[in-house]
């Protein structure tokens, strides 16, 4: 999608030159808009998976073990840059509602923000060049990532080719020179987490995406090539040139989806089939006797129907379809508590029927589809027709749709006060210093 092209002198430009010279001035309206947008539902993300388990256990690991100078967001203490970066990463990484980039089957500003944030801070940077520095990770990340995917046999975790894009935004941060840039890229690329997606899909636990391994691995990789560290080429950058050719052409930022629900993106065109289904005929749980799903092969390997913790919960696709179909509604605290023994919902997860489907393989990783149908008690069969997931980048929310997702993640968390105080900083970031953002940010809630 064009959202109107660089100045001559920056369009088609190498990577390297593109973290560096790439300014707030170049970039089109609506990618200002969007990279806004996209801050904000990460920071709501993050408040709300603050609660999460993951989420204490790594920002205690972050302030005890690995103890540094560094604020941690929505936390009263700090730590080590790098491990602040890591204890943001996953805390939001905690709750799967973030933003994410289908041709990457991952996530670019999980582990993009939390080193964009250590680096701006440190250096004192205006609102304006942290901004700039993610639009400029977000275009880096589409590309990075599908590089990756392109040279590689396996399918990796975000956080690995994360590193190199928290690498990105660090350097130019950090104002790193062409060689220092070009070194603090391999370092992040070479150690990055080469953590394989699907293991943690066929056993959902806290490893999850590897954003914010990813994310302490680029802080890392910056602070050593600062010190004269060498790290050998990054290949996704150096050796796949046709990855790179559109930059400042075709703006990834704009092709970012959102997620309406806090579950794996795999699993939210059955959610979105079964709520259509349930509001069209009027039904409840009681009415359905069992569930029918058909979508992609990646969504029927969520295979968790009676998940016992919140990571399980979250990499399922029967357990969250059942959770709309019995409440009609899916947020963050339907994937946690005390619903994960409810008697109805876990009938309707464990008598799910999820089958592979052609139509729906032949379209991922581009298009998500699912087609769902509901076997009633009455002996009626009801059918939905195939069905992307809801607030897909062709079909992107509203920002009075996301702005409603930023309250109810993040009013419960921080207060509506505190809550509206952030989000009026994002809004007007471009042009207030970053303090009136990140003095809303550290501290405990």
């Amino acid at each position: 999608m064009s959202g109107g092209p660089l100045r001559a002198s920056l369009t088609g430009m190498a990577p390297l030159s593109f973290v560096h010279q790439l300014s707030w001035s170049d970039l089109p309206d609506p990618v200002k808009t969007q990279v806004k947008r996209c801050l904000r539902d990460l920071i709501g993300v993050a408040a709300g998976g603050l609660g999460t388990p993951l989420s204490g256990i790594i920002r205690d690991h972050a302030a005890e073990d690995l103890p540094g100078p560094e604020p941690l967001v929505f936390d009263a203490r700090t730590a080590a840059p790098a491990a602040a970066a890591l204890a943001l990463g996953m805390t939001i990484d905690s709750l799967d509602g973030h933003d994410g980039f289908n041709p990457a089957k991952g996530h670019i500003g999980c582990p993009l923000l939390p080193a964009a944030l250590v680096f701006a801070r440190a250096q004192n940077a205006s609102g304006e060049a942290f901004l700039t520095a993610l639009a400029m990770g977000y275009e880096f990340g589409a590309r990075a990532s599908v590089a990756q995917h392109a040279t590689c046999p396996d399918y990796h975790t975000s956080g690995s080719w994360g590193a190199v894009v928290a690498a990105a935004a660090g350097a130019r941060l950090c104002g790193l020179d062409a060689g220092q840039t070009r070194h603090a890229l391999g370092i992040a690329e070479y150690h990055g987490p080469r953590s394989q997606m699907m293991r943690c899909i066929d056993f959902p636990t806290m490893v999850k995406d590897g954003s914010g391994i990813g994310a302490m691995t680029g802080v890392q990789a910056v602070q050593l090539a600062r010190r004269g560290f060498t790290g050998a080429p990054a290949l996704i950058v150096e050796q796949a040139p046709e990855h790179w050719t559109d930059l400042g052409q075709d703006w990834k930022i704009l092709q970012q989806y959102f997620k309406p629900y806090p579950v794996c993106r795999w699993a939210q065109p059955p959610v979105a089939g079964v709520l259509a289904l349930r509001a069209a005929h009027g039904l409840t749980a009681a009415d359905v006797d069992r569930i029918e799903v058909e979508t992609f092969q990646e969504s029927v390997r969520l295979a968790t129907a009676s998940p016992q913790t919140t990571e399980e919960a979250q990499y399922s696709t029967a357990f969250p379809v059942a959770v709309a179909m019995a409440r009609g509604t899916l947020g963050a605290q339907d994937v946690a508590g005390a619903i994960l023994h409810d008697a109805e919902v876990l009938r309707l997860s464990q008598g799910l029927r999820m089958a592979e489907h052609e139509t729906a393989n032949a379209a991922f990783p581009g298009t998500r589809l699912a087609r769902v149908r509901l076997v009633l008690r009455d002996g009626r069969v009801v059918q939905d027709d195939w069905r992307e997931a809801v607030w897909d980048w062709t079909a992107p929310p509203s920002d009075a749709e996301l702005l409603e997702k930023y309250h109810a993640l993040a009013d419960p968390v921080l207060g509506r006060d505190r809550a509206t105080a952030i989000s009026d900083a994002i809004d007007g970031l471009d042009t207030a210093p970053l303090d009136s953002l990140t003095r809303h940010l550290y501290g405990a809630v």
